[in-house]
């Protein structure tokens, strides 16, 4: 699988693999989540592409003070074969050369099969609770 960041032209084809990796929600449009990420260090978006096709992505993000990991998706058809460990590596790989300490990421508590994903690649639990404000109410295409 080749690793770049994201090109305007591979948006329909990020969206259509978002969806079908259950990753969108009607709180979320993808849309709109593709172009404020563009604002935004946009070297951190990465797509990984297998014989011209997208079949993975990773939204990564950097303020500072800690990393985080969105957006983590393999086409399920090529799930199960170190595609997503492949570019979660090279997210952390940039995260580090920003100077990135720590990386956190949010799992619904649902998706036990994500949560033993990111064990078996390294990360943990931590002992906190995730809260969140919407500033922006999006309605998902």
């Amino acid at each position: 699988m080749h690793i770049r960041p994201f090109r305007a032209e591979d948006e329909d084809a990020i969206v259509s693999l978002w969806r079908r990796c259950d990753l969108v929600r009607p709180s979320n449009d993808p849309r709109k989540d593709i172009q404020r990420k563009l604002k935004v260090r946009p070297d951190l978006f990465l797509v990984g592409v297998l014989e011209g096709k997208v079949v993975a992505s990773v939204m990564a993000g950097y303020e500072g003070h800690r990393g985080w990991l969105n957006y983590l998706a393999v086409d399920p058809e090529h799930q199960r074969k170190g595609l997503g460990h492949a570019i979660v590596v090279e997210a952390e790989r940039r995260l580090r050369e920003s100077g990135c300490p720590k990386i956190n990421l949010q799992v619904r508590a649902s998706n036990a099969a994500a949560i033993e994903f990111y064990r078996r690649i390294g990360y943990t639990l931590d002992d906190v609770r995730s809260l969140g404000k919407r500033l922006e109410h999006d309605d998902a295409a």
